[in-house]
């Protein structure tokens, strides 16, 4: 993203009075790039939080959710971590209700998360750049998952319609 394009948005997103920042996309589209963007450029005097998604999936079958419980870190309730290194729950998780918040991932953005946000982003990035990026990044431990979970996220995009409840569509 160019700087000028990553200033326009986080000057929408500063006049929030609790800024908070969706940002979805398949797997390797750019997500997490974006997020840390985001951090390095945030505008307000306190920085905001950044949590992925990844974070709160109850392992490769668990997008849907993930999903569900994004509008409960929102409203800063508390979900269950996963472990994912141990394959099972981690600890619990909970967000201060009052601070910016950025929840990036896969499943970020559906209808009752979209309506608690000040600005959501879908980065687009065609699949196999995505698997390229994707598999760089996690090698052998998502290689063996990537249709499995490409499957959890078309049914996301179908249900959902994550792209179009967007405020900005960016190429990753």
């Amino acid at each position: 993203m160019t700087p000028a394009a990553l200033h326009a948005l986080l000057v929408a997103v500063a006049a929030a009075r609790r800024p908070v920042v969706l940002i979805d996309g398949g797997a390797g589209a750019g997500k997490s790039t974006l997020a840390a963007q985001m951090i390095d450029a945030w505008p307000g005097a306190e920085p905001a939080v950044v949590i992925c998604t990844d974070t709160i999936c109850p392992g490769w079958d668990g997008l849907a959710a993930a999903a569900a419980a994004v509008p409960t870190l929102i409203r800063g309730g508390e979900v269950t971590s996963w472990d994912w290194e141990a394959d099972r729950p981690g600890g619990p998780l909970a967000v201060d209700p009052r601070c910016p918040l950025i929840i990036e991932g896969c499943g970020a953005i559906t209808a009752a998360s979209s309506e608690l946000a000040t600005l959501r982003v879908w980065v687009e990035t065609p699949q196999d750049r995505r698997r390229e990026r994707a598999l760089a990044r996690d090698g052998e431990i998502f290689a063996p998952h990537w249709q499995q979970w490409a499957d959890q996220e078309a049914e996301h995009w179908r249900r959902d319609r994550p792209r179009e409840l967007a405020d900005v569509v960016i190429d990753g």
